[in-house]
């Protein structure tokens, strides 16, 4: 899918807004109306509110669609001390941290970010993010645990998350994370362990292989 990126500047800082990775989640909008109002053209009007104001709001995103660039030698984001996956019911896996995405054979990095939202229904046309695809699917899960953690336990030395979409497989997640529910209570932690994104497995949000028998395709045609 063709990188959509658009910049809205004003004195003080940029703000960028990626618009394959928006899904509407409208923390945007509800947490600075006079700057994010769909109204207007432009529709982001950064100069409507000081740049502390508009960054906290930018950084409550959950996909990673916007960020920020300070002019004004402002604090610049930094990544969540502590990586989290949060599963939304019926939607996506939202992670936060430092978060290193990279191609199914490792040898390419897709994104560094400290925000992004996965899909887990199978259905994106734009993975492995989400694009709101699980409403028209009717895709459900709950936030739960189906089954008992198939997680590994020993601690990384490493801050980062790194994310692998194996081809045509689960999400590979190497990295201490904590795995929380829509209320952002905690479910389970670990190093390493692989989540399904293909929207079939009976032990969500864990892999239980799936994916190779329902036809899962990582990559859009």
């Amino acid at each position: 899918m063709t990188k959509k990126v658009h910049r809205y500047s004003s004195d003080s800082i940029d703000v960028t807004y990626d618009l394959n990775r928006c899904i509407h989640a409208e923390e945007c909008v509800h947490g600075l109306p006079a700057v994010f109002d769909k109204a207007k053209r432009p529709w982001i009007q950064p100069a409507n509110s000081n740049a502390d104001e508009l960054a906290a709001v930018i950084e409550r995103c959950p996909t990673g669609s916007l960020h920020y660039e300070r002019k004004d030698n402002g604090s610049k984001e930094t990544p969540d001390p502590v990586n989290t996956i949060t599963l939304a019911v019926n939607g996506p896996l939202y992670v936060r941290g430092d978060i290193e995405i990279v191609s199914p054979d490792g040898g390419a990095i897709i994104l560094k970010d400290t925000r992004v939202a996965l899909c887990r229904c199978g259905n994106s046309q734009n993975k492995p993010f989400c694009d709101n695809a699980h409403i028209d699917a009717g895709f459900m899960a709950t936030d739960t645990l189906y089954a008992e953690s198939t997680a590994e336990k020993n601690p990384s030395e490493s801050p980062r998350l790194k994310i692998t979409p194996q081809n045509n497989g689960s999400l590979m997640i190497e990295g201490n994370y904590i795995l929380r529910n829509q209320a952002r209570e905690t479910l389970d932690e670990g190093s390493k362990v692989w989540l399904c994104r293909c929207g079939g497995s009976q032990k969500k949000p864990f892999c239980d292989g799936s994916h190779k028998k329902n036809g899962f395709k990582s990559v859009v045609n």
